[in-house]
């Protein structure tokens, strides 16, 4: 028995398996990330043109400050439309194209651009003998109709809304009752209106065609000045929407504000048999 082998048997306690980490979490963020962006390029690849286009604008440029996409709200996100600190720059490039027409040294004195609240006024002022239109007619001259036609190729591109306005001096016709001021001014405008719609600018650019005789002057010293007779073109801040709730009236109808301004619709004035012109109007 001295020979035989002993046999040591040794017992181990088996205990619990180490703890795995949060490696597996890592791992799964990337998996659920990989298939965001998957899901998101599935998307764009069945998206519209416009969507595709505001998708990538916004990741180029997430403020908007650049490019000028990502949003169709007002403000910073209008594509290409002048904010308030552009409207001296269009003001300059437009006065570079109007530069462009034959005789602009001759009108460029009647010509006025100033950046205000509403926008980019553009004033095209009368001189005693008629530079823009014929003097007690809503006839255009060969200089109006050049400058508008360059006017509103520049305006077309631009999103921006159009207003156009009429004044006239206080040289009343020589019968009112029938044919004034009034008519003229608007008429003059509508000339304006349809000049510039036909070279350019959308039928739906032009918001506004007013009218206001002799109720603007420009120079309210001196009423029957050539200078008050002019037209003026505004080429308008684009709007931001209202974010202010509308009043309810009744449960179901709103109460809609009436604007300040009085505008005249377009084309909605009857034209006299017979006009009367005087010298000055």
């Amino acid at each position: 028995m001295a020979n035989d082998e002993q046999i040591i048997i040794i017992k181990k306690n088996g205990g619990h398996a180490a703890h795995h980490g949060g490696a597996w979490k890592v791992a799964y963020a990337d998996f659920v990330t990989a298939m965001m962006s998957l899901f998101i390029v599935l998307w764009l690849m069945n998206s519209s043109k416009p969507v595709q286009e505001a998708v990538g604008g916004y990741f180029r440029d997430p403020y908007g400050t650049a490019q000028q996409k990502g949003t169709k709200l007002g403000g910073l996100g209008d594509a290409g439309a002048p904010v308030k600190q552009d409207m001296s720059k269009l003001r300059e490039d437009l006065m570079k194209a109007m530069e462009r027409m034959a005789n602009f040294d001759k009108v460029k004195n009647r010509i006025e651009m100033t950046v205000t609240p509403e926008g980019l006024r553009i004033e095209l002022m009368e001189d005693p003998n008629g530079t823009f239109f014929e003097n007690g007619s809503s006839q255009p001259t060969p200089s109006l109709k050049e400058l508008l036609k360059i006017l509103s190729g520049e305006a077309g591109k631009l999103p921006n809304p159009i207003s156009i306005e009429g004044h006239t001096d206080s040289t009343p016709y020589s019968d009112s009752k029938l044919y004034g001021n009034w008519e003229l001014s608007t008429d003059r405008a509508n000339t304006a209106r349809r000049l510039m719609e036909n070279n350019g600018i959308r039928p739906d650019q032009v918001v506004q065609v007013r009218g206001y005789a002799d109720h603007n002057l420009r120079k309210p010293l001196e009423p029957n000045d050539a200078s008050n007779r002019r037209v003026t073109v505004i080429i308008q801040y684009v709007a931001r929407p209202d974010p202010t709730p509308v009043s309810i009236s009744n449960g179901t109808l709103p109460i809609r504000a009436a604007s300040d301004a009085t505008s005249v619709p377009a084309d909605n004035h009857p034209v006299a048999s017979e006009k009367k012109p005087k010298a000055g109007t």
